[in-house]
């Protein structure tokens, strides 16, 4: 019998023409797998050169970003850059000024921080200066905060009230009515923009958020409670850093007003580190001295106070 039209011959073809599609697929598929690696980094790659702040913007792409009109990231990352442009004395970056003072009136809270931030970079510049002592009425707390910091780099004082207010509880109310549910009970540390509660109104609700970082302090209402919009629901304990950058201002402009608040850090406060009781000491005494009392100010503080 010819083996080429025997049942055995003609099963083995059949067999071998099955396989070869399925070599086919299966070295298809080992390419795929070898592929998706190298996907994996360059999708990651290009994410963290996309929002790495480091990466270098020309002239133009600084104009475009600084206008408010593209991602808030990029304008970010632009502000970034020009910090440090300023703090490296280049004359060129002048030119960007009145568009930094344009975000100081951007509807978005993060552009006008970091707007408030860059100006306190150039103590010299009149029209920031003067942008500034505007932003102190701004609606969102960590705006004022940052732009009190930032007058203090001019030497004026006129933003030592938030500074004061940056060392004490937060009150936390509600930005509508409705039945209150907590989702972080008190001691629970808390991150700015993190949600502390929920408002219930019938089927409708609405996360309460925490404009700053640290901790719940205590619950004002009862949870389940019906709340007012305005109502007091939560106290917030400022983190660390806010109360050290706080204590680092009025080390510099700080009054008998601010006393008070000054010497309880200095006694030291459950949750704070060594490093605020220690800038707490050191601000109590140059209080204490510009009130009239002689008393040496602290090399280190004057050296940490000046960074």
């Amino acid at each position: 019998m010819d083996q080429s039209t025997s049942p055995h011959a003609s099963e083995r073809e059949e067999t071998q023409a099955e396989r070869v599609p399925e070599r086919a697929s299966r070295s298809k598929m080992t390419r795929l797998l070898l592929a998706a690696p190298a996907l994996v980094v360059l999708i990651t790659f290009l994410f963290w050169y996309d929002t790495w702040f480091g990466r270098p913007l020309n002239g133009q792409q600084m104009t475009a970003a600084l206008s408010g009109e593209t991602s808030p990231r990029e304008t970010q990352h632009a502000l970034t850059l020009l910090s440090e442009r300023i703090e490296e004395g280049d004359p060129a970056a002048r030119r960007w000024y009145p568009q930094v003072v344009a975000l100081a009136q951007n509807k978005a809270a993060e552009l006008r921080l970091m707007a408030a931030w860059v100006m306190g970079q150039d103590d010299t510049s009149a029209e920031f200066h003067r942008t500034l002592r505007g932003m102190l009425s701004d609606e969102d707390p960590m705006v004022r905060w940052n732009v009190a910091l930032a007058l203090v780099r001019f030497r004026d004082a006129s933003g030592e009230p938030q500074l004061r207010v940056m060392l004490e509880p937060y009150l936390l109310r509600a930005p509508a009515s409705g039945a209150i549910h907590f989702l972080l009970k008190p001691r629970k540390k808390v991150t700015r923009d993190a949600p502390v509660a929920q408002l219930l109104e019938g089927k409708e609700k609405m996360l309460v958020m925490s404009p700053l970082a640290g901790t719940v302090g205590k619950w004002e209402v009862q949870e389940g409670a019906r709340v007012a919009a305005g109502e007091a629901i939560a106290s917030l304990r400022p983190g660390n850093r806010q109360v050290w950058e706080a204590l680092r201002g009025l080390f510099l402009i700080g009054g008998q007003a601010d006393l008070a608040e000054v010497l309880s850090y200095a006694k030291g406060r459950p949750g704070y580190d060594t490093g605020v009781r220690e800038q707490a000491r050191f601000t109590a005494d140059a209080i204490e001295r510009r009130e009239g009392k002689s008393k040496p100010a602290p090399l280190a503080a004057q050296d940490s106070a000046r960074r």
